[in-house]
């Protein structure tokens, strides 16, 4: 009997200590194209953090007697009509991408959970007036409403970020209905006859229970915010020049001189077709392996 215990409390502590690579192993398995989007997010983010190292030349150094260059040894991807080098603009464009998405979900996701926690643990007249907020904003289209905004706050990294936030409002319905489903469970019922507060509850007892869907929608929401962001930039509202923005990239310079030097049109655009497929591949396949509904599922771990 003390041998089968020991082997237990071993097996136990090996399962914790290896459910990310069981995870990844199941990734590998029943999510190859997961895993090549996660490789391209990979890739995007080591170029976003090593861009001052892995670029050639810097995002706004010019060589005008090189303008319009096609690729070539020196210049891998062309150059531009200032003669800067595009594969270094493409690389740096992948950090400002990768800035504006992680702090764009972040703030989105704070969003959702301030809605959406409190939306389905106290119901009643505060659920039914914030959802109908809710409906409202999700009666006008979204791209009207960032065009709005961002004329209204101007360009600029920071502004582009709150505008792309906005995301989180419409998404904190997915919030709310998994709140709903774990505020009936018994054990919030005994936290509440144990007198504890309204805010523990929410914080101790259903928001780590609803971490599943907050990282789902999270990393599903990422290649929606790269794209807007790019969308943003080409109408004119996004990050404003010399910052290398992809979607920048493919609305000044590509337009002039597309049939000249297509380079300028072809690699910016598939350097964003790649990131956002990649982010909603890779969520995706994160959402299935979450997903609670299929067996040995990882959302076990945040429950």
């Amino acid at each position: 009997m003390a041998q089968q215990a020991t082997l237990q409390a071993v097996s136990g502590r090996k399962a914790r200590r290896h459910w990310t690579l069981d995870f990844i192993i199941r990734l590998v398995r029943e999510k190859p194209l997961g895993v090549v989007g996660a490789v391209i997010v990979l890739v995007m983010a080591l170029l976003a953090l090593f861009a001052n190292w892995v670029s050639p030349f810097g995002y706004h150094e010019t060589h005008y007697s090189d303008a319009l260059v096609g690729p070539n040894s020196t210049y891998l991807l062309g150059t531009d009509y200032l003669g800067r080098d595009q594969l270094s603009r493409i690389i740096y464009g992948a950090r400002i991408s990768m800035v504006v998405a992680l702090a764009a979900v972040s703030l989105g996701t704070i969003y959702e959970v301030l809605i959406g926690l409190p939306s389905a643990y106290f119901g009643g007249k505060l659920d039914a007036i914030v959802q109908r907020f809710v409906d409202a904003f999700m009666a006008f289209p979204a791209l009207l409403i960032m065009l709005v905004v961002s004329s209204i706050l101007g360009p600029g990294l920071l502004n582009i970020i709150v505008v792309l936030s906005i995301f989180g409002v419409s998404s904190s319905r997915v919030i709310r209905g998994a709140a709903l489903a774990v505020k009936e469970n018994v054990y919030v019922e005994a936290a509440k006859a144990l007198g504890c507060s309204h805010l523990r509850i929410m914080l101790r007892y259903i928001l780590p229970n609803v971490m599943a869907p907050i990282i789902i929608v999270a990393t599903l929401r990422f290649g929606q915010v790269i794209l807007t962001e790019s969308t943003l930039s080409f109408l004119g509202y996004g990050i404003p020049p010399p910052f290398p923005s992809w979607g920048r990239m493919l609305s000044e310079e590509s337009r002039l001189y597309m049939y000249r030097a297509p380079w300028l049109a072809i690699w910016p655009g598939v350097a964003l077709t790649s990131a956002v497929w990649g982010f909603n591949v890779f969520g995706d396949a994160i959402r299935d392996l979450l997903d609670p509904r299929m067996r040995g599922g990882g959302a076990g771990r945040f429950r």
